[in-house]
């Protein structure tokens, strides 16, 4: 009986160790073994409002969070895939309007226009266009609240671009 006893332990012990339950958080789904080179080229602002750092701070984050979340390795060279795009809107946008006739928030909008194509499976590629915006108090000026909010657009897009381009729900 006693012997009985330990060989279910034992076997449930080893069953329990032989198995892997691997989750990720990310929402990536790649087939590494398919898809192993990325190539995203530098998206440039065309929006009517200029703002320099803008193109440098989405660049940098385009290329950070697929660093992070991928094991892709950048080239240019013959690319699995390849991302591109533009920011296509970048202005303001008065709201809520108080009785003097002067907006009391004020709605900072960006827009993104990427294009995915995936050399490997050609029916994935795509084109869309992303936005994000965030509202500020009209008492503050633009130019003190225009880093944070371009950091927060910013990993709002780019956020979303990479769920369209590496999720495959």
């Amino acid at each position: 009986m006693m012997r009985k006893y330990i060989f279910t332990i034992f076997a449930t012990l080893l069953f329990a160790l032989s198995c892997k339950v691997s989750y990720q958080f990310n929402g990536a789904s790649i087939d590494y073994s398919v898809t192993k080179t990325i190539n995203i080229n530098d998206f440039q602002n065309q929006a009517q409002l200029v703002y320099a750092p803008l193109t440098q701070v989405f660049n940098e984050r385009m290329k950070d969070v697929y660093t992070r979340n991928t094991k892709l390795n950048f080239t240019s060279v013959n690319p699995d895939l390849e991302i591109e795009g533009e920011v296509t809107r970048y202005d303001l946008t008065p709201l809520a309007v108080r009785e003097d006739a002067l907006a009391s928030q004020t709605r900072l909008t960006m827009s993104v226009r990427m294009r995915y194509k995936n050399n490997k499976n050609p029916q994935e590629d795509k084109e869309e266009v992303f936005t994000a915006y965030r509202d500020f108090d009209s008492s503050n000026m633009l130019t003190d609240v225009q880093d944070e909010l371009v950091k927060q657009l910013t990993e709002d897009i780019v956020d979303q671009i990479f769920n369209s381009t590496m999720s495959n729900w």
